[in-house]
């Protein structure tokens, strides 16, 4: 009786897809998974130093081989083998917002067609936390990170230039940055929208926004709207201003503590996230406030939920999958040899809707 292996449709030997009960040194695995494969040792070093060099259908054949032998390459190892880690962090504020999740998700995927694992660090908007959270990753041979924001100790920046380490930074973008910022104007963004309530006849406003302490996005667009209020002569009274956790809650305390607060009432109130706007409507509607005839209500981000309430949410939208794939392409500019540019502005996009509404002071 023949003693030859029967082969399955892959191509691949029976043995061969039965794991080794004891294996050799990681060199002769390597040399396992080639021969499987077909292809040369270094060929199988390619697909996962560089797998922009290899073919897709060399890949899959490498990657179906390394399955069947049940190989995974040594992260160790290929560091030492290329000088590099194929690794690289992303820093965000929270887990729970979904701006950031998406941004993350977008990074994840560029990142991945280039063979790079990507790290993920949350700094809970602790300026300290991202520092901490910047030296381990180094110390764990990162080659790119992506922060959120400028507002950090200038000991992050100092040690990832010292290091050698490309950054970016995400969500904001402002001219005269020091750094490469791949987002958005926060400021031009709430200047926009305070124009456009502007437009419809109101002149008494209220603000419920994030903490702005440690986060320039927040103080970016606190800015955009009070420079734009004074240019109107206009301004926002104390009462009027809420800070807090950008939550619905937050916006529905917020909303009923305006309300009671002494005094004229705003006819309009800007919100810092569209949870917070969520929270301000849900709670005019318990106070029989009505929506947007005494008063209307503007969130940013427009999440699923800004579109199904009634009435919709009045809104700023902008592609933070877009701004994680695009500052993903910049750290592997820089990776491959190319300078920093100058940064990447990604627009925004005003979203009008049945929450705000022209006031014709009454």
């Amino acid at each position: 009786m023949s003693t030859t292996p029967s082969r399955s449709r892959t191509g691949m030997t029976a043995a061969a897809t039965t794991p080794r009960a004891r294996r050799g040194t990681g060199r002769s695995v390597l040399g396992d998974v080639a021969k499987l494969a077909g292809v040369s040792t270094a060929t199988v070093s390619r697909v996962y130093n560089e797998p922009g060099k290899v073919s897709a259908e060399v890949q899959q054949r490498v990657h179906d081989a390394a399955r069947a032998l049940n190989w995974i390459p040594n992260a160790a190892g290929r560091a030492l083998a290329s000088t590099r880690s194929h690794i690289a962090g992303a820093i965000i504020p929270t887990l729970d917002n979904h701006v950031f999740a998406s941004q993350v998700a977008g990074m994840q995927a560029v990142m991945a067609e280039r063979g790079i694992t990507l790290f993920l660090g949350c700094s809970n908007y602790d300026p300290a936390q991202a520092l901490t959270q910047v030296r381990a990753m180094l110390a764990r041979g990162v080659e790119a990170v992506s922060v959120v924001g400028e507002s950090y100790p200038a000991e992050l920046f100092e040690l990832l230039t010292l290091h050698r380490v490309p950054y970016v930074v995400t969500y904001a973008y402002r001219e005269g940055s020091p750094h490469c910022c791949v987002g958005f104007d926060n400021r031009a963004a709430y200047a926009t929208l305070t124009e456009h309530l502007l437009e419809l006849g109101h002149r008494s406003f209220a603000v419920i926004m994030q903490p702005s302490v440690d986060n320039d996005r927040v103080q970016a667009r606190l800015r955009g709207i009070h420079e734009t209020l004074a240019a109107h002569g206009l301004a926002v009274r104390p009462s009027h201003l809420c800070e807090g956790p950008s939550t619905i809650a937050f916006g529905r305390a917020s909303l009923r503590k305006i309300w009671e607060a002494p005094g004229a009432r705003p006819s309009a109130i800007v919100c810092g996230n569209d949870n917070l706007a969520i929270g301000a409507l849900l709670e005019a509607q318990a106070l029989g406030i009505a929506v947007p005839r005494q008063l209307s209500i503007t969130g940013f981000d427009d999440i699923a939920l800004a579109r199904e309430i009634a009435p919709a949410l009045t809104t700023m939208w902008v592609d933070t999958a877009a701004i994680g794939r695009a500052a993903a392409q910049s750290l592997l500019d820089r990776l491959d040899g190319r300078p920093a540019g100058p940064g990447i502005e990604i627009a925004v996009e005003l979203r009008i809707r049945g929450s705000a509404g022209r006031f014709d002071g009454g």
